[in-house]
């Protein structure tokens, strides 16, 4: 069994407020639990309007399939057009860890 894990660091354009960066966080959150059956949330950053960091977590019986899975996370947060990817953390665990 292997654990991955991403950590997302993201600038959001034209928002001015936290109700507005929680508006377009929500479905982005949504969209990679629907399509990717992960583990996302907001994790850093929750006092501020323009910056957020998003955790994803994803279990998996081969590393091959956690690095798949993240990859694709992370395109498809990069390819939002509201927001700009950062940086991008990525970690995998074992059972033996």
């Amino acid at each position: 069994m292997f654990v991955g894990t991403i950590t997302l660091d993201l600038l959001f354009g034209d928002v001015h407020s936290l109700k507005e960066k929680r508006s377009l966080l929500r479905p982005i959150l949504a969209d990679l639990q629907r399509k990717n059956a992960v583990a996302a949330a907001e994790v850093d950053y929750q006092d501020l309007h323009r910056r957020s960091r998003i955790g994803i977590a994803v279990v998996s019986a081969t590393v091959d399939r956690c690095a798949e899975v993240l990859d694709e996370c992370e395109r498809q947060v990069a390819g939002r057009p509201e927001l700009e990817l950062l940086s991008a953390r990525r970690r995998v665990f074992s059972e033996d860890d």
